[in-house]
């Protein structure tokens, strides 16, 4: 059964920002899930600030909600976003109004305990990183659910969720740039500059997934799977922008950004084997196969030239290095659970329907005749 791909557009195989300037638009304020995301969603559609600290609900409020909730991680992300993109009709200068801020920081320390107390483990770096490095022979995860078995419905849905953060990639890794020093900060910046295309436009990993989605058919425009993407997928995006905006978690988030690319090569082959299998077009492989030589480079800078150089300056950020690597396999266990529990159900993991992948047009671009 092959996947039905949008039909071809005349671009660079790696779309160009400049492309699609109404993909890259500031979305909409997604709809709320709850009282605390909803309060955060209507003083960003009431006006330009100041906040009504009164309308704002209690910072203890926060404590009590399920960290891991669509509601708590639904507003974590709407206050985050506005340090990225913002949004359509929303008055920039929220992005630094004390009320708000107040309300996310309590957000944060939710969020921040739960992941201290479910992903523990200590100041070991090296052994939190030797249990990524070594692969289980029978590892059963949600990319090779995707390379063997999935329909094409479960590789769109694994698509759209994906979007949340490829859209943004490497964004909430360059919060932790200024916090480095001297060869780590050498190191990092130039992970980064890979990951923002190396000086070419056509190849920033934003716009060669926003290439992959538009192959399988889907919306490409920035935030269009949020209100679809589920507690579990916002979580880890979440906690990239946590970590990355928080200098005291500048380890964390190294620690992270290690964790991901030392997992991202082989998941990455087995996600081009998921499209070749199921007939996806070159611009969907293209995001793969960048990524497989690509991250098993990056993941020994990290390892060694990152992580190596902050803690031989900072020895005391180690337990910090560790939380990272132990937090990104947490929440991503949590997503993959989720979508394979539903998966072998029969069942969508997203909260809403994704339309239709469009039909694949015949020869000629669908003119008669072909011309």
């Amino acid at each position: 059964m092959t996947l039905p791909q949008a039909p071809a557009r005349d671009e660079p195989h790696g779309a160009a920002p400049d492309a699609a300037p109404a993909r890259d638009a500031a979305p909409a304020p997604p709809p709320p899930r709850g009282p605390l995301s909803r309060a955060v969603t209507a003083a960003l559609n009431g006006g330009p600030p100041p906040a009504d600290p009164a309308r704002l609900p209690d910072p203890a409020a926060a404590a009590a909600a399920d960290p891991y909730g669509d509601d708590l991680q639904l507003a974590l992300h709407t206050c985050y976003e506005l340090h990225y993109r913002g949004f359509a009709g929303v008055d920039p200068d929220w992005e630094w109004d004390p009320a708000l801020l107040r309300l996310r920081g309590a957000l944060e320390t939710a969020f921040l305990t739960a992941l201290r107390r479910d992903a523990p483990g200590g100041a070991d770096v090296d052994a939190a990183l030797q249990d990524l490095l070594v692969e289980p022979v029978d590892a059963h995860g949600v990319s090779h659910h995707l390379r063997d078995h999935a329909e094409p419905w479960q590789l769109r849905e694994h698509a759209a969720l994906r979007s949340v953060y490829h859209l943004k990639e490497a964004d909430p890794h360059a919060w932790v740039i200024p916090r480095l020093h001297g060869r780590a900060k050498t190191a990092l910046a130039a992970v980064e500059n890979d990951e923002f295309g190396g000086g070419r436009p056509d190849m920033i990993h934003q716009g060669l997934y926003a290439g992959l989605l538009d192959d399988l058919g889907l919306d490409s425009s920035y935030g269009a799977h949020v209100d679809a993407a589920p507690a579990q997928m916002l979580a880890t995006v979440n906690m990239m922008s946590l970590f990355g905006l928080r200098r005291s978690l500048r380890g964390a988030l190294v620690g992270h950004f290690a964790a991901a690319e030392i997992t991202t090569a082989p998941s990455a082959g087995r996600m081009a084997g998921a499209l070749r299998r199921l007939g996806a077009g070159p611009r969907a492989l293209l995001f793969y196969t960048e990524h497989i030589e690509a991250d098993a480079v990056h993941e020994q800078v990290l390892r060694h030239d990152v992580i190596g150089a902050l803690l031989a300056a900072e020895p005391e950020l180690a337990a910090d290095v560790a939380l990272g690597v132990r937090a990104t396999g947490l929440l991503e266990d949590r997503l993959g659970g989720l979508l394979l529990d539903r998966w072998h159900a029969g069942r969508s993991a997203l909260r809403r329907p994704l339309p239709d992948a469009p039909p694949v047009p015949p020869p000629g671009g669908g003119r008669e005749g072909g011309r």
